[in-house]
Parts: structure tokens; sequence; C-alpha cells
């Protein structure tokens, strides 16, 4: 196990007011690692105007263990795609994948490693907390919460919290060129392939409750519809 070389990969396209965050909470969750673990972490910015490049070269001086690639892409499926064959071509065997508006628990790196020792697998399907919902109607939050399935075994996937081998990814073809669910696309095709998936709630990241949507039918554009239907 002590072999494993896990590298953390996060897509950011104007993610100035959470980028610091996210890479705070991943810090944390690095330091509950036995030091014998490699772990590094990699911002894909892509097409920002905004200060994220800053505040990412901001936390790479305080942490060697990130580090960050600039792209032009514009579509999500291409930037996760870069940061992951970035990461496995410079030695990575395990990639874990979350995004830059999430914040992960201090345990979410030690509860993938507890899945791969207990019962070896290909993939790990986490769940995720919504960090505030405040700004939405009791309704939204009674749908959300009827809708999804946070316990073992659930269905959900997420970008925000998808993780797997280097092996898995390579035979499985990779993130295809998609603007929204190519997280989907990527399991299915893991699926295909045979591998062995574990669909866990005990790997959590706590996600944005934003509305803005980044991709036209992501987890933000889920939660404004919702909100859009009990306004009405």
């Amino acid at each position: 196990m002590d072999d494993i070389k896990i590298s953390i990969v996060i897509p950011a396209h104007n993610e100035a007011t959470s980028i610091t965050q996210c890479l705070v909470a991943i810090q944390a969750a690095i330091k509950q690692l036995p030091s014998t673990i490699t772990v590094t972490v990699l911002v894909v910015i892509d097409s920002c105007s905004d200060d994220t490049l800053t505040l990412v070269e901001s936390m790479r001086l305080k942490s060697a263990s990130v580090d960050y690639l600039c792209c032009d892409y514009q579509c999500i499926g291409q930037v996760r795609d870069l940061g992951i064959r970035h990461a496995i071509a410079s030695g990575a065997t395990w990639l874990a994948c979350t995004d830059a508006d999430s914040i992960v628990t201090q345990d979410w790196l030690t509860q993938q490693i507890a899945h791969i020792k207990d019962q070896p697998t290909d993939v790990i399907c986490g769940v995720v907390s919504v960090d505030s919902w405040a700004h939405l109607t009791p309704q939204t939050r009674k749908d959300y919460t009827a809708h999804y399935q946070d316990r073992m075994g659930h269905r959900h996937i997420h970008g925000a919290n998808l993780s797997f081998s280097s092996e898995a990814y390579l035979v499985a073809g990779g993130f295809a060129p998609l603007s929204c669910h190519e997280d989907v696309d990527l399991v299915k095709r893991f699926e295909s392939q045979g591998c062995a998936i574990t669909w866990s709630n005990r790997v959590r990241v706590i996600t944005s409750s934003r509305l803005q949507a980044r991709a036209t039918e992501g987890f933000a554009a889920f939660l404004a519809t919702l909100e859009t239907n009990n306004l009405q």
C-alpha cells in the first residue's frame, strides 16, 4: 500500500472565491495519511480571467505538493483528462478528482485507502454534502434529500468526488471531451470494462450550493431547477 502514488486533480475556471479553501482542505486530508504515501495536487486552470492562478501560485509557495497547468479548453472533459494524463505520466497510480468549489473532508483520502485495502477496487464513487441551504427554499432541501441516496451502494456519480486507478483510467479511455456529464460517461465505460466499483458514502466532499452553473446540466443546474420549480 505504501507504494501507491496519489494525485489529486482539480479543474478550475474562475474559482478565485473558493480555490484557496479547497486547497487548504486538501492539505488537511493529506496530513492524515502516512508520510510513506506520496500525494501531489494538480490544479488545471482553464480559461481564467480572475485571480485563480495567483492564488494557486501562492499555495504552491506554501506547499511543494501543489502544482498547476494552464489551458484554454472551456470543456470540463478535456480539462480533467489533461490533468489526469499529466499526473499519470508523472507517476501517479491512484487519481482522486474533486472540484475547486468543493471541500474534501479530513478523512477523504484515508477512507479511499481503507476501501482499497479492505476490498481491492478500481474505482470509488463518493458522495457530496451541500454546504448551505440558507438561500434555498425548505422544499428544495426536502426534494433533494428525498432524491439523494446518502448510503453505501448509492448510484450517484460526481466529478467532485471520483477516484480510480491509473490502469483503469487508461483501459476505459479517459474522460471524453464533453462539456457536461463527463463523469457519468467515464463511469459507464468503467462498468463496461468490468472494473470493480465501490459506491461509498464514507468518501465525502462538501460541495457548493451555488445556483450559477458552470456546466449546463451539472450539480448547480440540478439545484437551480429544483429551486425554480419550488418558486413557481
